[in-house]
């Protein structure tokens, strides 16, 4: 209940000015969030990629509502990946991006301000030997979403993208990504859905991840299994044996600053492991959805609040 709150408040004007007011000690934003600045994150993929990690990186950002601002994000992600590519990585760094953040929600020519700013961040992307990965928001967007992956693939084969197992039409949406080359995210999904949309059980939620991870697993595609439970890790094992999939031919992801022990088990076994890292100013939604999706989270952030 209190994490279906916090997922409705993260839109609310009033709820957003009074978090973003209160005094967060910077422990509470450094859980979860790698800094403000390109130097910032460029640090943690110093210090994960120097781990054994690979990183996907989120300039965080969403709902952008002038053009102006749209290309700002695009051309963050483009420095970001001009830094990426002097550290030489390759494919163990890689970008992760919203479309509402580069134009997606500006009226009848959202999509394509955002198709155009997604083309020049792959462009960057590829010059730096990485990838990008548009990750999902909610399921107003998945349509759009889907549609500016196709027309960048056209130009970008690597190009991935994120699936949300709660709604109902991910199924079959795995199907239409399973294919030779298709790189997918899975994850659970973090925002409030309607019922008419998705489930609304962690049962029938993490069922219905199973379903479309046993989906993935079963393709040709490559699977990113985003998950820090362990049960689906092991659910993701068992699967890979079944389908005849060998280290490297799917891959982890977890949360920047989440069961980093985890992270590091995940690595030791010779998994590819990859954390999302998300930096930027513009921290609240992200923040809101990570505080609502484990109690330890809300926990950890009241305690930080009463400085203990």
């Amino acid at each position: 209940m209190l994490g279906s709150l916090l997922l409705a408040g993260s839109r609310v004007p009033l709820v957003r000015r009074a978090v973003s007011g209160v005094p967060l000690t910077r422990k509470v934003v450094d859980r979860f969030v790698a800094g403000e600045t390109t130097q910032d994150a460029v640090a943690s993929v110093h210090r994960l990629t120097d781990a054994g990690l690979a990183v996907t990186i989120d300039h965080l950002g969403e709902e952008t509502r002038d053009a102006e601002a749209a290309a700002q994000t695009a051309d963050a992600y483009i420095v970001l990946l001009g830094a990426l590519r002097e550290l030489e990585l390759g494919d163990r760094a890689e970008v992760s991006v919203k479309l509402s953040a580069v134009g997606q929600a500006l009226g009848a020519d959202g999509d394509k301000i955002a198709l155009e700013n997604a083309r020049h961040i792959a462009e960057a992307a590829r010059a730096a030997g990485a990838n990008v990965t548009f990750d999902m928001e909610d399921h107003t967007t998945v349509d759009s979403t889907l549609g500016v992956l196709r027309a960048v693939r056209e130009d970008f084969p690597s190009a991935g993208v994120a699936l949300q197992a709660y709604l109902f039409r991910t199924e079959d949406d795995c199907r239409d990504l399973s294919h030779e080359g298709s790189r997918v995210r899975l994850v659970k999904g973090a925002y409030a859905e309607p019922a008419s949309v998705a489930h609304q059980s962690k049962s029938e939620v993490d069922k219905a991840y199973v379903r479309c991870l046993r989906i993935l697993m079963a393709g040709r595609g490559y699977p990113m299994v985003g998950t820090h439970d362990d049960r689906l890790i092991s659910i993701t094992e068992t699967l890979a044996d079944r389908f005849g999939r060998s280290l490297g031919e799917y891959e982890y992801q977890m949360l920047y600053g989440i069961r980093t022990d985890k992270q590091q088990a995940l690595v030791g076994a010779g998994h590819t492991m990859r954390v999302y890292i998300p930096y930027g100013d513009d921290w609240y939604g992200y923040f809101m959805r990570r505080l609502a999706e484990r109690p330890a989270n809300i926990a950890f952030f009241l305690r930080a609040l009463g400085g203990k």
